[in-house]
Parts: structure tokens; C-alpha cells; sequence
């Protein structure tokens, strides 16, 4: 009954994940700079210190990463326009929907 009764908004949907200023990436973003090569613990101080200015200063944290010459280093922009697309997660969604609703 819950799914029968359940509505969906998806423009707010977007509206409240970017509200988040991109912080939804930021497991990613750490996955992709220890995979070049960083400790996990220098890609989380990183991915912290982006992170909280995103969330403080209400700032864009793809900007600010682009800006961070110890992300620029480690990351390059074709890999954070990869990272920073939604389409991977959304992938399968319509398998996901099918299996449910089936």
C-alpha cells in the first residue's frame, strides 16, 4: 500500500540533491584520490576540508575541488566531470523500478 500511495516529485527531488552543493560526490572524489596515488588519510583531510566549505560557506564543492591545488594535482577535469556525473548511478534504475514493480 505505501508504494501504491507513494508521490513522487522529481523536480524537488533534484532541487534537494543540489542543494547539497555537489557533497553528494564526495565518496567518489576520495575513492579517486586514493586510487592516484594518496593515503586515504591525506584524501580524507582533502575531501574534509572541501567538503566543510561547501557546507559553511554555501560554496559550490566541485568549485572548490577545482580550485584545491592538492585535488587539482591528483585528479584531472575529465576525471571530475566522470565523477561529478549522476548518469553511472542512474544506470539501472529502470531494472531496479522493474523488479520492484513487477
Amino acid at each position: 500500500k505505501v508504494i501504491e500511495k507513494l508521490l513522487v516529485y522529481p523536480d524537488n527531488m533534484v532541487r534537494n540533491l543540489n542543494s547539497l552543493g555537489g557533497l553528494i560526490h564526495s565518496q567518489r572524489i576520495l575513492l579517486a584520490l586514493t586510487q592516484a596515488g594518496l593515503s586515504r588519510e591525506a584524501a580524507y583531510r582533502a575531501v574534509q576540508r572541501n567538503a566543510m566549505n561547501t557546507w559553511e560557506q554555501g560554496t559550490n564543492f566541485r568549485e572548490s575541488l577545482e580550485k584545491d591545488p592538492e585535488i587539482a594535482d591528483h585528479i584531472p577535469q575529465n576525471e571530475l566531470d566522470r565523477i561529478f556525473d549522476s548518469s553511472n548511478e542512474l544506470k539501472y534504475l529502470d531494472e531496479i523500478f522493474s523488479r520492484v514493480f513487477s
